[in-house]
């Protein structure tokens, strides 16, 4: 029996075959190749062993193997590199990892690995159209003039040849690899600062939203801002069984490769990933119609500018009836897109936005109180400060609940509960991060819905129409802590003692330097 690969030593061998790169391409540029190359030795790896299988019982029946083979998930076609001029064929080959790696030394080794990508999408094209367009591995832009490409691309293709990074189903799990792609994600974001914003939720934030947004088996789920997919899969977590069905609309063309391929290395292949601008032009429509989901969850970019508020007034799918948001912040545009996508009287939606979203007035404020109004908010849940490698600013949560409308399950619930989880987290030196018994505490107290000293409160509908529907968490959970009395008599005691052992110590010092002097 083959030995098993743990979890650590493939994350590690993953991991240093960023080596190759760093320090010549921008992390938020490599991360691509790298997890294109992790996918395609996948693939690669469970067509060989498969093959070996097929070998085993049909002997050289090459027929029976080959008909076995086109049932894969993945199938793996001849590749072919022709003469540019002639069109001739100069060399055929299967277009897999060890074909390329067979020929690691080729002058034009950045050409053959994109022949094998066309060729693997082209064969695949139910669910690999477009993955692979955003990636070129003969780019001189990203990559180097041709004699450091090469030695690049040919160092490349050896890490992934190690050992460690054997991803046959014998020695590794669908988990393991699943996640050892969200660990890469999880290193780029580190690396990539400010720009990781595009493609990653710290796993924990992900975490949390998912268990706020509750699925349950047999949902739809759907992320409308998905990024490279992290949130959905913990949603897909979430459940419990595999009984569910995944939705998401990404806008940027090489993160929604890495979503597409991140559901498929956690064996979710029906997951439905679109490659569109959800607010401008939504892809995930049925009969003209948002296509409706149980739970829609999200970590939009926050106050995205120029979202598109010039045309929302005649949005087609009539998303902004309770206003447009300014063109400058997109907040409350990716907040009407969401609760009009989710099931009437039964959808819940679990949103990360900045604490604008909160008080800011004018047209954010009536859309706001509208919803409010409407009996739509369920919770409101503040976060710490300096929780994601974007930004420094502390966060909030809402929680949207369609089942509180007239004829849903929880029509007489009137209230919102704010929960100021703004002190709970585990300080980091570059990032702060939340720990499962924060998570924890704070899904206790949505569960119960009690009021909780300095750190929950029950709001009826009244209290917050008072505040004129500002939901600033400070005006709602009161965090004053008083200061301890102080007894000056005894502090005042305690400086004569200390003035007393500092005489003392002096006259020490005094009679130590005298002695040194002799």
């Amino acid at each position: 029996m083959s030995l098993k690969i743990d979890q650590k030593d493939i994350n590690n061998a993953a991991w240093a075959a960023c080596d190759t790169f760093r320090g010549v391409v921008d992390p938020a540029q490599y991360k691509d190749y790298i997890l294109v190359m992790l996918f395609v030795k996948y693939i690669s790896d469970v067509w060989k062993d498969h093959y070996e299988v097929y070998r085993k019982q049909y002997g050289d029946d090459d027929v029976r193997i080959r008909r076995k083979l086109e049932r894969e998930r993945f199938v793996l076609p001849i590749a072919e590199l022709k003469d540019p001029e002639t069109g001739e064929v100069e060399d055929r080959f299967l277009a897999d990892f060890y074909s390329l790696h067979e020929r690691r030394n080729a002058a034009n080794i950045g050409e053959l690995i994109n022949i094998v990508l066309d060729a693997i999408e082209e064969a695949n094209k139910a669910k690999l159209e477009g993955v692979f367009r955003n990636i070129d591995f003969n780019s001189e832009a990203n990559l180097g003039k041709t004699k450091d490409r090469n030695r690049r691309l040919k160092l490349f293709l050896e890490d992934f040849s190690k050992p460690q990074l054997d991803m046959s189903p014998r020695k590794i799990s669908e988990d393991v690899i699943g996640n050892t792609y969200i660990y890469l994600i999880e290193r780029f974001a580190a690396d990539a600062g400010k720009k990781a914003g595009e493609f990653y939720t710290p796993h924990k934030i992900s975490e949390l939203v998912a268990k706020l947004g509750a699925p349950k088996p047999g949902n739809r789920i759907c992320d409308p801002a998905c990024g490279s997919g992290g949130l959905l899969i913990e949603a897909a977590r979430e459940v419990g069984d595999r009984n569910f069905a995944l939705f998401g609309m990404e806008s940027n063309g090489s993160t929604w490769a890495l979503a597409r391929m991140n559901m498929f290395l956690h064996g979710f292949d029906s997951a439905r990933i679109e490659w569109c601008d959800t607010l401008t032009s939504p892809a995930l429509v049925e009969n003209d119609r948002l296509m409706k989901f149980d739970v829609v969850v999200a970590n939009p970019p926050f106050s995205l500018d120029k979202w598109g508020a010039e045309d929302a007034g005649s949005d087609r799918y009539n998303r902004f009836w309770r206003g447009v948001p300014p063109k400058s912040k997109g907040d409350w545009a990716f907040i009407s897109h969401m609760v009009e996508a989710a099931l009437e009287k039964e959808g819940r939606v679990s949103v990360v936005v900045p604490h604008g979203v909160l008080f800011r007035g004018a047209a954010e404020g009536r859309i706001r109180q509208k919803m409010i109004e409407e009996n739509l908010l369920d919770a409101v849940i503040g976060l710490p400060g300096n929780l994601f490698t974007t930004t420094s600013i502390p966060v909030a949560i809402l929680v949207f609940d369609r089942s509180r409308e007239k004829g849903g399950a929880n029509q007489t619930r009137k209230d919102v509960l704010f929960v100021d989880a703004s002190r709970d987290y585990l300080p980091g030196k570059n990032q702060n991060a939340l720990s499962d018994d924060h998570i924890r505490n704070i899904m206790e107290t949505v569960r119960d819905r009690q009021e909780k000293e300095k750190y929950a409160h029950l709001a009826p509908f009244d209290e917050i129409k008072e505040n004129d529907f500002n939901l600033n968490i400070p005006r709602y959970v009161d965090t004053f802590e008083e200061e301890a009395e102080i007894d000056i008599d005894a502090v005042q005691a305690e400086i004569e003692q200390l003035e007393g052992e500092l005489v003392a110590v002096r006259a020490k010092m005094a009679a130590m330097l005298k002695e040194i002097e002799r």
